[in-house]
């Protein structure tokens, strides 16, 4: 059995990324292509040998917004903050209610600040990334940061990996 020496050598604090769409304009740009080749439909049909199907043209537009957003995406890097940068980290934000353990007003910005590793962020920082992003995308930021600090890891199911690993191996 491993000494306790040699097993806090080789320990890590848990890290766990979360990626972000920061472009609104791209979004809304691809959603309001996707709606015109909806639009667009199955009704169309040729009405001459030379003539080119409209959907193809918005179909090839949707696929390059498509790359833009995809592209557009931001990985923020988080790492768990430890015991005592977790129990200080509550003590400087406690809950204003009975039973609550933190204050929902600071801490979610004072954690994603402290447990943040790439990019690194201030606290001021957090709060002018959180005018950009929408209630959704500042509650995934949040919950990544959270779970970096209180989720036991385990070697994650992937099911792309085992599908792709089956169709090899099927039937030998």
């Amino acid at each position: 059995m491993p000494d306790i020496s040699e097993i806090l050598k080789k320990a890590k604090r848990r890290q766990k990324s979360v990626h972000l769409c920061l472009a609104g304009d791209l979004v809304a740009e691809l959603e309001e292509l996707e709606r015109q080749l909806s639009e667009a439909g199955d009704a169309w049909s040729p009405d001459s040998l030379a003539a080119t199907d409209p959907r193809v043209a918005l179909a090839k537009k949707v696929a390059a917004a498509r790359d833009k957003v995809r592209k557009s995406y931001t990985e923020f890097r988080f790492q768990s903050l430890g015991d005592k940068g977790w129990s200080d980290l509550l003590a400087e934000h406690p809950g204003k209610e009975q039973g609550h353990a933190w204050d929902p007003d600071t801490f979610p910005k004072a954690l994603i600040a402290a447990s943040a590793v790439d990019p690194e962020m201030l606290p001021e920082q957090v709060s002018e990334l959180f005018e950009i992003l929408n209630e959704g995308q500042r509650e995934q930021l949040f919950q990544c940061a959270f779970d970096v600090n209180r989720e036991a890891p385990g070697i994650p199911f992937s099911l792309s990996a085992s599908g792709i690993l089956e169709a090899l191996t099927a039937g030998k």
